[in-house]
């Protein structure tokens, strides 16, 4: 049976309302995606005094799992969808039980020691990994869900992505100004983590209150598979057999593995090269900044020449800047904050053209099967994203370790070997460069047909 939801392949906008709540649910996504990957690691080594292979652990553990459990939560939300109509209560249920345990999460009492600090935060971290991709991974489902045309998914996705990166500047730049006005030390990562947990609730309450309950109804007789254990094949199954679901995947695992890197070694790129813990700010700001101002040229861009290459383009613009910024090994300075800045402009494509891209897959592969399972994809999805994302801080710990970086307790900065500052430097430029330009040669492969584009064939061939 050919799946078709009950809407009009001719409608071009999403109302207001709907808009709006789907960008929103970016505020929560983006506060729990930036923090831990920001401050998390820093925290661990230079406060709880956690060494730096113990550090890379403790947060890729939890990750995981999320690995593990993700395609299940996509599947799962096939089934709620086709029974209930919607995603929402599921997205809901991540939205209220994520609070609290990611306040905990940097609330280990430092008399506990560095062992027993990491094994807190190990579980407490587990738990709000497992209640974000209750949320997120339905959410991620939703744009094929809420508008059937090709360009609109790009304008929906583009807006969410300045939501985005609104967001990742407030809290990456402003939160750690909290923890620092309340002491920078244990404390002061309680406030901060306080701050957060009630904006990402915010966040992913607007969502589901106003997107994901007004997502277009699936058709009658929509079909699934007979149980958990296919439905959880589903996704794996597309990854397999779905070219272009494979390709896209792959491309955005390494370009959020990309980011990660730089977003860990941010803080130990203004306290070890910049000499300037304060520099984490604007440092933030080069890179998230930008993507307020780029994302309508971009828009335009794939509108006019189609997502693929505004992809391309991107991780190319993003490639050049983060290979500029090997020379900060050898001669630090101001440069390097325009030269973030402009792998900020790329860095606001890399986030917007792959999630314009997966709905076109989702429906591409309704057509294909001839049933539903938009939220087994996403779920795939979520879990290569959180493995991406998983690793950025866990590759950067491990280069530190590899330089000899030396951990401290408390506030205390430690003089570090020159070997532990070379490592440093070339994990946030050269490292983040080789991975996105790995993914520019994986591009080559992806074929959009003229069933999902206005642009027909469209192909990379360099």
């Amino acid at each position: 049976m050919r799946v078709n939801r009950q809407s009009s392949p001719k409608m071009r906008r999403v109302s207001r309302a709907v808009t709006v709540g789907y960008a929103a649910g970016s505020v929560g996504t983006g506060g729990f995606g930036v923090l831990p990957g920001l401050v998390l690691g820093y925290y661990l080594t230079d406060t709880l005094g956690v060494a730096a292979i113990v550090a890379s652990a403790v947060v890729v553990l939890p990750k995981i799992m999320d690995v593990v459990l993700d395609p299940w939560i996509g599947a799962f939300s096939d089934r709620m969808a086709a029974r209930r109509g919607t995603r929402a209560r599921l997205m809901l249920l991540g939205a209220v039980s994520l609070p609290a345990v990611f306040v905990l999460t940097f609330a280990a009492p430092p008399v506990i020691g560095a062992a027993a600090g990491a094994v807190w935060v190990l579980v407490f971290f587990l738990l709000s990994a497992v209640a974000y991709s209750l949320f997120q991974v339905p959410y991620i489902a939703l744009p094929a869900e809420l508008t059937a045309d090709y360009d609109e998914r790009t304008r929906l996705i583009s807006i969410r992505i300045a939501v985005l990166a609104l967001t990742i500047l407030v809290v990456g730049a402003g939160v750690p100004a909290i923890r620092d006005a309340f002491g920078g030390d244990a404390a002061g990562y309680v406030v901060m983590a306080i701050v957060v947990a009630a904006v990402i609730c915010a966040g992913m309450l607007a969502a589901t209150l106003l997107a994901a309950r007004r997502a277009l109804p699936f058709a009658p007789g929509r079909e699934l598979g007979s149980g958990a254990a296919v439905a959880y094949r589903d996704g794996l199954d597309a990854l397999r057999t779905v070219r272009r679901f494979r390709i896209l995947v792959m491309v955005f695992v390494i370009q959020a593995l990309a980011s990660a890197v730089m977003l860990a070694g941010a803080q130990y790129v203004a306290t070890y090269v910049l000499d300037d813990e304060g520099a984490l700010t604007v440092l933030f700001a080069a890179l998230v900044a930008p993507a307020l101002l780029v994302m309508p040229l971009w828009y335009r861009f794939a509108t006019r020449r189609g997502k693929v290459r505004g992809l391309v383009a991107a991780s190319s613009v993003f490639v050049c800047a983060t290979t500029a910024l090997v020379v900060a090994t050898w001669l630090p300075g101001w440069w390097i904050y325009l030269a973030v800045g402009v792998a900020g402009v790329g860095y606001a494509g890399m986030q917007a053209f792959p999630l314009a891209m997966l709905p076109d897959v989702i429906d591409f592969d309704a057509r294909r099967e001839g049933r539903e399972r938009g939220g087994a994809l996403a779920g795939v999805w979520t879990a290569a994203e959180t493995a991406g994302l998983a690793l950025g801080p866990a590759v950067f710990l491990l280069a530190l370790a590899i330089g000899g970086f030396v951990s401290s307790s408390g506030d205390e900065v430690v003089a570090q070997p020159d070997s532990a500052v070379t490592a440093i430097a070339l994990a946030f430029s050269a490292v983040p460069a080789v991975l996105v330009a790995s993914s520019i040669w994986l591009l080559r492969g992806y074929r959009e047909n003229d069933s999902d584009s206005h642009i027909e064939g469209e192909v990379i061939d360099a």
